[in-house]
C-alpha cells in the first residue's frame, strides 16, 4: 500500500526520545490508516480485533474484553454492532449459565479473513520502511513489552481515555 507523499511532520526535539509520545503517535497514525482501509469492509479495527480473537476459542464477553483490551461497555457496543451485521452471536456458555460465549458466524469469519489481508498489507508496508534486519526484532520487542511490562495499565486518579481517530 503506497501512501500519498505528504511531508512528514518533524518530531519535536523534546519528544524525539519520549517512548510514550513515539508509541502514541505511531499508534494514532497506524490506527487511522487501518480504519480507512477497513471501511470498505464495514469494520473498525476494534471490531476486527474482537472477531479474530473470538475465532481463537470459546471466549465469554468478559474474557474477550480482557484479551482485546476493551472495557465492558465498549465490548457490549462492539458485539451489538457485530451481531447486527450478522458477523457474531452471543450464545449461552456450556460452563456458566450466566455467561455468554461469543461465536463468530461464517460471514464473520470471511470478513475477519478479508480484514487480515488488508492489515497484513498495511503492516508489511509500514515495516518495509525499516531495514530488513530490524523488522522482526522490532515486532518481537513490541510483543515482549505488550505481553510483559506494558500488559496492564496502572491505576491513576484520572484514567487516560482512548480517543476515536479524527475524521
Amino acid at each position: 500500500m503506497v501512501r500519498d507523499a505528504a511531508p512528514a511532520p518533524e518530531t519535536p526535539q523534546p519528544l524525539s526520545t519520549c517512548l510514550c509520545w513515539l508509541l502514541g503517535r505511531a499508534s494514532y497514525v497506524l490506527t487511522t490508516e487501518t480504519t480507512a482501509a477497513l471501511e470498505g469492509l464495514g469494520l473498525s479495527p476494534r471490531a476486527h480485533s474482537v472477531l479474530v480473537t473470538a475465532m481463537t476459542g470459546d471466549h465469554t464477553q468478559i474474557e474477550l474484553a480482557r484479551l482485546v483490551g476493551l472495557d465492558k461497555t465498549t465490548m457490549v457496543v462492539t458485539l451489538d454492532e457485530l451481531e447486527a451485521m450478522g458477523l457474531a452471536e452471543r450464545r449461552p456458555s456450556g460452563e456458566d449459565r450466566r455467561a455468554r460465549v461469543v461465536a463468530v458466524t461464517e460471514a464473520g469469519r470471511r470478513k475477519a479473513l478479508e480484514g487480515n489481508q488488508i492489515i497484513d498489507r498495511i503492516q508489511a508496508d509500514v515495516l518495509a520502511s525499516l531495514p530488513a534486519r530490524e523488522r522482526r526484532a522490532f515486532v518481537d520487542s513490541l510483543t515482549s513489552l505488550v505481553g510483559g511490562r506494558l500488559s496492564e495499565p496502572v491505576a491513576c486518579a484520572q484514567p487516560v481515555r482512548r480517543r476515536a481517530p479524527r475524521a
